[in-house]
């Protein structure tokens, strides 16, 4: 019964190393390219000399800096003791802004290389700063929810294993949960099919002077964010229902990608948007609302997954 036991967390922990430490060296090449751009060298193009393009950098050099730490939180024994919310917002939008963006890497990466050389970027340099980036997000897509699952199975086992439905905890919060994750769920499916409208060339919402700038890369991400919105749904309709699947981690990691993608590419789209002088084929309404919903729907489902994993917790305690 001792060898059974401990063979499977045996690799669980040699796997959860391996990517904690494969994740911390994957993401140095990138953080590394964005501290030379803050500092202006090796710039592609002038326009990211300006300081709103710095100011840009620099903050993904300090995420990027997260994430080393948050790696090598995974894998040492001090990481255990860190207080939760320290792991889990940083995660959160790590895992929403990487794994969406890891499915599409075959196709973005060629797409954005396409673009800059449009832009009359520095091709040079700039093909190999692009390479360098790409893998550096391919392996922290990778790397880092690996990483995270051997962590959260040691220290939130309820969070990642067992049945969907393990009955209610007393005094639990299943009926707000509902009636919220439904809120949620219709307003994933009218941003999703805005989203997948505009991915299949709809210009309903868009700007008729500026619809040369839907490229690829702006088709994929809106198809991606259009399916993500549709997955968080499914995801949190289950998770707060029991019924529709019998395992606990699909619908759980559904909402959760589904919520860190949607909360952080609003941000993102709405920073980069306000901040640069980059062109976006959307109107200014359409934009500023289509980030705003986002942002609005991902934290709201973060709080719902919230007390998903509270109530189970108490349920699980009280069951045994």
């Amino acid at each position: 019964m001792t060898v059974t036991v401990a063979q499977p967390t045996s690799r669980l922990l040699r796997i959860r190393r391996i990517a904690g430490l494969g994740t911390a060296a994957a993401v140095m090449p990138y953080m590394l390219i964005k501290i030379a751009w803050m500092f202006g060298l090796f710039l592609p193009s002038e326009e990211m000399g300006e300081a709103d393009w710095r100011a840009i950098n620099a903050t993904t050099a300090v995420l990027a800096a997260v994430g080393v730490l948050l790696a090598l939180a995974f894998v040492r024994p001090w990481g255990e003791r860190v207080p939760a919310w320290l792991i889990v917002l940083p995660v959160w939008v790590g895992t929403g802004l990487l794994v969406p963006m890891l499915v599409l890497a075959p196709v973005l990466g060629p797409a954005a290389m396409s673009r800059d050389e449009q832009a009359e970027a520095s091709t040079d340099l700039w093909v190999y700063e692009q390479i360098f980036v790409m893998i550096s997000l391919i392996g922290v897509g990778i790397g880092l929810p690996l990483a995270l699952a051997g962590y959260a199975r040691a220290r939130w086992p309820e969070a990642l294993s067992g049945p969907t439905d393990c009955g209610d905890a007393v005094g639990g919060t299943r009926a707000l949960q509902r009636t919220v994750a439904r809120l949620m769920a219709a307003g994933c499916c009218v941003l999703g099919v805005v989203k997948l409208f505009w991915a299949v060339g709809g210009t309903l919402g868009l700007d008729q002077g500026r619809l040369v700038h839907r490229d690829m890369w702006w088709h994929l991400l809106s198809a991606s964010t259009g399916v993500w919105a549709f997955a968080g749904a499914w995801g949190l309709l289950v998770l707060t229902s029991g019924r529709g699947s019998k395992r606990f981690l699909p619908p759980m990691a559904a909402s959760w990608i589904s919520s860190g993608m949607l909360f952080s590419y609003g941000l993102y789209s709405l920073l980069t948007g306000l901040g640069t002088k980059r062109p976006s084929p959307e109107s200014e309404i359409a934009h500023l609302l289509a980030g705003q919903a986002g942002m609005v729907l991902g934290v709201t489902m973060g709080m719902v997954i919230l007390l998903v994993l509270h109530d189970r917790r108490r349920a699980l305690g009280e069951g045994t």
